[in-house]
C-alpha cells in the first residue's frame, strides 16, 4: 500500500530533538495506517479504525502496557 507523504503525521509525543523517535499514523478511509519515522520506507501496519481506536484508549488508561 502507498500513502502520500502529506497524509502522515507525527504525535506530539515524538520525543526530543527532530522529532524522529515515534511512529508516524495515517487516516485513510477505513483503516488506520502506522510506520516508523526513523524509516518511512519501510513496511507499514494497518488496521481498521475501530481497532486502533480501542488500542490506543487501552494505552491511554495503561500507559505501562
Amino acid at each position: 500500500m502507498t500513502t502520500p507523504d502529506d497524509t502522515w503525521r507525527r504525535s506530539s509525543y515524538s520525543g526530543g530533538g527532530q522529532g524522529d523517535a515515534c511512529v508516524e499514523i495515517a487516516d485513510l478511509d477505513t483503516r488506520i495506517a502506522i510506520r516508523d519515522s526513523k524509516a518511512p520506507a519501510r513496511a507499514t501496519l494497518t488496521f481498521p479504525a475501530p481497532a486502533f481506536a480501542t488500542f490506543v484508549e487501552t494505552l491511554k488508561k495503561n500507559p505501562a502496557a
